[in-house]
């Protein structure tokens, strides 16, 4: 079993200019709103992609877990 990542979230929430990413944690909308019910396995896909949008040295890390 997969354990599940920290969220990314860093508690500094505003959205692009599209409203559809926030762009400190870097999740699209749709995916903050599936955190808590998605699976482990989705939730890494999940920080693994909003690594990549953010790419921050610190968002970074969590795509290591």
């Amino acid at each position: 079993m997969t354990s599940r990542p920290p969220s990314p979230c860093e508690d500094i929430c505003a959205l692009d200019d599209s409203a559809s990413v926030c762009t400190s944690c870097g999740r699209t909308v749709a995916e903050i709103a599936e955190w808590g019910s998605a699976t482990a396995s989705r939730q890494h896909e999940v920080v693994r992609r909003s690594s990549a949008r953010v790419g921050s040295p610190a968002s970074q890390e969590h795509s290591k877990t």
